[in-house]
């Protein structure tokens, strides 16, 4: 006789149990009481909305489907995007071994200008251009691990600097895409990468985006641990490290606070921003170490994107009010537009929500058709009778393959 699928509030309630915590503690982490979580395990309450089921996934360590299986999270894979599938087939088996077997071509590596290269495609990763930055990054990483290993001892040091920064990138980009697998794979070449080069800075560098593609997998706890472990070691000698160290250790600071406002814990998010805004004053605006943007703007807008995430969507609009995006990235500006259309739709402002939605797309449409947070936003609108009929919010479902 076939077992009867396990119904929602059982699998939380099985989740829930295999975590360790009661419902009473599973309430607080999710800003509901305990009677809220008896309600749904008990299936006398549905969880009928997308971001609050992702929460609950989150804060048990689950993807959303381990929860929800009929849930459609992610886009189906025959819509992948070609970059992205080539992008990981060039992070897949060790980059070694096609290197090794090659034959250099003397002076091929010392007359290649990878700077120049590299620094195109953190532009194209800051500018959300993810189609053209893909096949740049497949080009360097091939070329650059060739490099590598063909050119003199004393020269490696250097090219294995920009293939960390090209590394870097391929998790930066992996990871705004949901991604996350390739991210921590790139990650993990970041850092074995910098080791080679002895820039203290450069593998804390490697360290946060490691934290980064832990935090987009909802590994909270490891995300939190990474950048906790890195801002302990490096912060007591930022005085001998210098500024580029300093901005690597504020956005660490940063990846810290977010881990603990999604895990709920307040505390430690906040005195992991006022970290930050120490940090930022000694950093002072205007820099751009190791691709972090980190400066007073950067940590407004992390301070709006705490106050989304535990819930305070009141504070996160006061905060946004107050931040000048003018000088940030269209990647950094774009995340912003989704944490206030976040806010606006916790209150149940839905119009003000897709708003500032449309806004995040016209900034950066890549980033935006590919973001989950997104997807799980505008399948909450298209749950709203008085929203569903909206044709931008329909069109919008479209572009971002969420079904209506």
């Amino acid at each position: 006789m076939t077992e009867p699928t396990p119904t929602l509030g059982e699998r939380v309630a099985f989740h829930r149990k295999r975590r360790g915590l009661s419902q009473v503690g599973l309430g607080r982490l999710i800003g509901r009481s305990e009677s809220w979580v008896s309600q749904v395990e008990r299936n006398a309450r549905k969880i009928d909305r997308m971001s609050v089921l992702a929460q609950v996934a989150d804060v048990l360590g689950v993807p959303v489907a381990d929860l929800a299986p009929d849930v459609p999270t992610e886009a189906p894979a025959s819509e992948s995007e070609p970059w992205r599938d080539v992008l990981r087939l060039a992070l897949t088996g060790h980059p070694a071994l096609a290197a090794v077997a090659t034959v250099p071509t003397a002076g091929s590596a010392a007359g290649e200008d990878f700077g120049t290269r590299a620094e195109q495609a953190w532009k194209l990763v800051h500018g959300s251009r993810y189609s053209e930055v893909g096949p740049l990054l497949v080009s360097l990483i091939a070329d650059l691990e060739r490099a590598l290993r063909s050119t003199p001892v004393d020269q490696r040091p250097a090219v294995a600097q920009v293939l960390a920064s090209v590394y870097q990138a391929a998790a930066a980009v992996l990871g705004k895409v949901d991604d996350a697998e390739a991210a921590w794979l790139a990650s993990d070449r970041a850092l074995f990468t910098a080791e080679v080069t002895g820039d203290v800075a450069l593998v804390a560098a490697g360290q946060f985006r490691m934290a980064l593609a832990m935090l987009s997998v909802g590994r909270l706890e490891q995300a939190q641990h990474a950048a906790a472990t890195a801002v302990a070691a490096l912060r007591p000698r930022l005085p001998e490290l210098g500024i580029e160290a300093t901005s690597v250790v504020g956005a660490l600071c940063l990846v810290r606070a977010v881990s603990a406002a999604r895990s709920g814990d307040r505390r430690t998010a906040w005195q992991a921003i006022g970290d930050a805004v120490e940090l930022a004053a000694t950093v002072g605006a205007g820099r751009n170490d190791f691709n972090t943007e980190f400066g007073p703007a950067n940590v407004a807008l992390h301070e709006v994107s705490v106050a989304v995430d535990l819930g305070d969507a009141g504070d996160a609009l006061d905060r946004a009010a107050r931040v000048d995006t003018a000088g940030l990235s269209p990647e950094r500006r774009a995340r912003f537009l989704v944490d206030v259309a976040q806010a606006h739709a916790q209150r149940r402002a839905r119009g003000d929500a897709l708003t500032a939605l449309l806004e995040a797309e016209q900034v950066a449409p890549e980033q935006i058709r590919d973001h989950p947070k997104v997807r799980m936003l505008v399948r909450d609108l298209l749950q709203d009778l008085n929203q569903r009929s909206d044709q931008q919010l329909r069109a919008l479902a479209d572009r971002c393959r969420v079904p209506a």
